[in-house]
């Protein structure tokens, strides 16, 4: 299904992660994505900040102010899902249960293909897998038997409705849809006349006619509404159009009772919304607003200072062939690396200009291609940063590994550190981004790694052997264990004020003192009520315990 990204934020996370993250994280983010989807409601609103931690696992320092509608989210886990299983390239043996192609899927179900194409845009979870050598679309069993659980009725009709075959179903549809358009007969009238055509029961099209509404309320044939368009209808013809249902412009502007233009109207309104719904920072610099500087801020990078081409660095002996490629990635000299963070801001500063100059209810289809293409562009520049920063990543989790600490998880939490560093890095102060990117994972190993396997050192970093010596300002080893163990003794205290159902969540949830996380639903049917009121109880609880960490003054990023 040819489907666009509702968020762009999850549509960068599914790009980096793709690139950049291990294939045992990326399979582990795959079951997180699939998981989390089953919880998201669509008229609820979501931080990204917690859906973020929810796929990856790392938990950012850094605030952000955007916060994702739940439709717009399931669609996106969806296609991530999707899209990292195609990255990751398993094979079906390698799966951990059964995996159903769509046509076996059809068959168990006694359902069209069609069906099955359509129950995907509807929710159920698709992966791809490679089967016979080739990859192509399957669902995990699991998957399948959550959506017809959920969809029991649908999947129903689905059934009863395959008696017909595929080509006469669709010559119903068809017939019925045009004599709608250009007459004024009902839907029993209608089935009547197609009924005599076909040779079928006035009974059997009526009641194809009606499952076909019923499974498809937004293309529906007979259905009553010519009502101003609202905000909900408006985001309802952007998803239809959007997300790879196959809806022409045309088809909507009969479904909706309105012209093409006025349709394509919406589309931009509605997609010009969604881009300044996300929050755009860069880090300015007097020279974005010369505007002869701009041939050389986006020209092409310059040559090295001594005139040698990128230089190489030997990848160790014994890496996995993925860490390996990292190496193959040149090493950015000072020059090169501050034109690539130059060019990166400069794009996102010209990006936000053209944004603040668009109304939405007048949004033009040019203005909004040239603000996506100017935010790719800077994604690209961004990419390019960090795959030249990758092997520090590697260098710095050698230095942490312990029983207890998984080489691959260290790095995958690195890499979304060395991420969130090239967001903040103010390349105009003339620093090196390797020594801020080192102390950024450090800081992040600090808080993730279990205390008995941290290990207090100096670090290295930079460009000639790849890193150059840079001292750690921060506490010793035997300071460092007492501030945790202080900062335990505070979070023991701080949940001692909460009462037990909302101690029990918050442990529950954040996984304190060896706990395992649950989710809303798990820890719902466990104290026997929703989980949309365990959330409610969840968000109280911490909004006591960030009052009590303010009043205490106590640096607690989790909470």
């Amino acid at each position: 299904m040819a489907v666009a990204y509702h968020h762009s934020a999850l549509k960068e996370l599914k790009e980096q992660q793709s690139r950049f993250a291990p294939r045992e994280r990326l399979l582990e983010q795959i079951n997180r994505a699939e998981n989390l989807l089953a919880e998201i409601e669509e008229e609820k609103r979501y931080p990204y900040e917690y859906l973020l931690y929810r796929i990856t696992g790392f938990r950012t320092e850094l605030a952000s102010a955007q916060v994702l509608d739940g439709a717009g989210v399931r669609s996106d886990l969806r296609l991530l899902v999707e899209d990292l299983s195609a990255a990751v390239g398993q094979s079906v043996d390698q799966a951990a249960e059964p995996v159903l192609t769509v046509e076996e899927a059809s068959r168990r179900y006694n359902v069209s293909t069609r069906t099955i194409t359509r129950w995907r845009g509807q929710g159920l979870v698709a992966r791809w897998f490679l089967i016979g050598g080739r990859p192509k679309v399957g669902f995990l069993e699991s998957s399948l038997t959550r959506f017809v659980e959920a969809h029991k009725e649908q999947v129903d009709r689905g059934s009863k409705f395959q008696r017909l075959s595929d080509e006469e179903r669709e010559e119903i549809i068809r017939r019925a849809r045009r004599m709608a358009l250009v007459g004024q007969a009902g839907l029993i009238e209608i089935a009547r006349r197609i009924a005599r055509k076909l040779n079928r029961s006035t009974e059997t099209v009526r009641m194809t006619l009606k499952t076909y509404d019923l499974e498809n309320p937004d293309r529906a044939i007979f259905k009553n509404s010519t009502a101003p368009l609202d905000e909900v209808t408006k985001a309802k013809i952007y998803r239809l159009y959007n997300h790879g249902r196959g809806v022409s412009a045309e088809n909507l502007a009969s479904q909706f009772g309105r012209t093409r233009s006025s349709i394509y109207r919406v589309l931009n309104e509605m997609r010009a919304v969604r881009l300044l719904e996300v929050k755009l920072e860069f880090m300015s610099h007097p020279t974005f607003d010369d505007a002869d500087a701009r041939e050389k801020i986006l020209g092409p990078m310059p040559d090295s200072p001594d005139g040698k081409p990128l230089r190489r660095t030997k990848a160790p002996k014994g890496l996995p062939p993925y860490l390996t490629s990292l190496y193959e990635v040149p090493l950015l000299a000072r020059e090169q690396e501050a034109h690539l963070f130059r060019k990166m801001n400069y794009l996102r500063f010209l990006a936000n200009q053209l944004r603040e100059s668009i109304e939405p209810a007048k949004a033009r289809t040019a203005d909004l291609d040239e603000v996506e293409r100017l935010q790719d562009e800077a994604l690209s520049v961004k990419n390019q940063i960090i795959s030249a920063n990758l092997r520090l990543v590697v260098s710095i989790a050698k230095r942490h590994v312990g029983p207890s600490n998984d080489f691959f998880h260290l790095v995958s939490d690195g890499n979304m550190s060395l991420i969130r560093a090239v967001e903040k890095f103010d390349y105009a102060r003339g620093n090196k981004f390797s020594t801020y990117a080192s102390w950024a994972i450090m800081k992040n190993f600090a808080r993730t790694i279990p205390e008995e396997n941290y290990r207090r050192d100096r670090f290295v970093t930079g460009h000639e052997e790849m890193f150059e010596a840079a001292a750690d300002n921060r506490t010793d080893e035997h300071e460092y264990e007492n501030a945790q163990k202080r900062n335990q003794d505070a979070v023991k205290r701080m949940l001692g004020q909460l009462d037990d159902r909302e101690r029990l969540i918050i442990i529950s949830r954040y996984g304190i003192d060896g706990a395992s996380e649950k989710t809303l639903e798990q820890l719902g049917k466990e104290l026997g009520i929703t989980k949309e009121r365990v959330r409610q109880v969840e968000s109280k609880a911490q909004e006591k315990l960030r009052k009590i960490a303010c009043e205490e003054k106590l640096d607690l990023p989790m909470f």
